[in-house]
């Protein structure tokens, strides 16, 4: 784009400079060969007249009047767009993130890219605002319910109306669990959106992990009436386990939550782009809209993703962060029948030569 700017500048400057030559060229011309003859017939041409420094110098201004009208409109073909895009800029600078750069006429095809580029970012700068906002909102909502439950147990401890047990401690205990797990999911979101998730590579053997896992959780998919299905294929990848193990996690945790007494399928794999973790499971799914904000922080579809299922609304949201921190993909994938079918997607284990 420099490059084309460039080049029509150069070509502005020229255009400018031949005009300026043609109009002083054409008019000295037609001046000593016809006009002069005309008004003077009897002067010696050999001498120089006042009136000859006059009229070329009357000559030489009107061509550098012509030649600076035509430099002023070739420049402001050039200076409009960047007029329009800096006047954007201060005003979103002022914290106004609806304003956009007007499109204006010009020949150049950098000025119409200059524009349409700068609005694309304010809209990008528009939708993180609305979603920086609604994320502050959320994010006291959630925090908010357990804290509320907390300060009401322990005051009713303190006060007498409720008596010390096992039972209550548990849940207390869970209230917390749910705040500390708000927290982490958080920090991961932060971290991701900002590059700087810290990430331990290792040589991941994707079946391996997934089957540890599924270790630790049997017993609450068990309850939940799950059936679990594994189709593991070999899957080699160079990755975080930690961060694996979370983001698996957290979505034998959806199926747990939102698709109880389904059938749930694991496999893993590996293509020659990729090594892959898909969990797919036959409950109520997402609509079309729903498949679309699927991965928006702190979203719920209105009927399989309500608060009182325990949901945050981050846990999806956290695995994309994950995926895209390796390098990699997280999306939802097509399946025959109901149900919902996420795929992560991570970069191959490089080979060494």
């Amino acid at each position: 784009m420099i490059k084309r700017l460039n080049g029509h500048i150069v070509k502005a400057m020229l255009i400018v400079a031949l005009i300026a030559f043609i109009v002083t060229y054409l008019g000295i011309t037609i001046y000593y060969v016809w006009v002069e003859q005309w008004l003077y017939p009897d002067i010696d041409e050999t001498k120089w007249q006042i009136s000859d420094f006059v009229l070329i110098g009357i000559i030489l201004a009107i061509g550098l009047m012509v030649a600076s009208i035509a430099g002023w409109r070739l420049t402001k073909t050039i200076v409009e767009p960047l007029e329009a895009v800096a006047s954007a800029a201060r005003a979103i600078a002022e914290g106004d993130f609806t304003t956009r750069a007007p499109k204006v006429r010009s020949a150049f095809h950098e000025a119409h890219a200059l524009v349409e580029d700068f609005n694309s970012m304010a809209e990008r700068l528009s939708k993180a605002e609305a979603e920086l906002k609604y994320s502050n909102s959320s994010i006291a909502h959630e925090l908010r319910t357990p804290l509320t439950i907390l300060r009401g147990r322990l005051q009713g401890l303190l006060d007498g109306t409720f008596e010390p047990s096992s039972d209550l401690y548990v849940r207390l205990i869970a209230h917390v669990d749910d705040l500390s797990t708000i927290v982490d999911e958080l920090r991961t979101l932060a971290l991701s959106s900002a590059g700087k998730l810290d990430l331990e590579l290792d040589t991941v053997d994707l079946p391996s992990e997934v089957r540890g896992i599924l270790e630790s959780i049997a017993e609450e998919l068990r309850r939940a009436g799950i059936t679990l299905e594994r189709y593991f294929a070999p899957a080699v990848s160079s990755a975080d386990r930690t961060k694996i193990r979370q983001a698996v996690l957290a979505l034998l945790e959806n199926c747990r939550r939102y698709a109880p007494g389904s059938k749930v399928e694991l496999h893993t794999g590996q293509t020659s782009d990729y090594a892959f973790i898909r969990i797919a499971d036959n409950g109520p799914g997402l609509k079309d809209t729903g498949r679309e904000r699927a991965f928006e922080r702190f979203w719920r579809a209105d009927e399989s993703r309500t608060r009182a299922l325990g949901g945050s609304g981050l846990g999806l949201s956290v695995v994309r962060g994950i995926a895209i921190a390796h390098g990699g993909e997280a999306l939802i994938v097509d399946q025959q029948g109901p149900g919902l079918a996420i795929e992560i997607r991570l970069p191959l284990k490089q080979v060494q030569t």
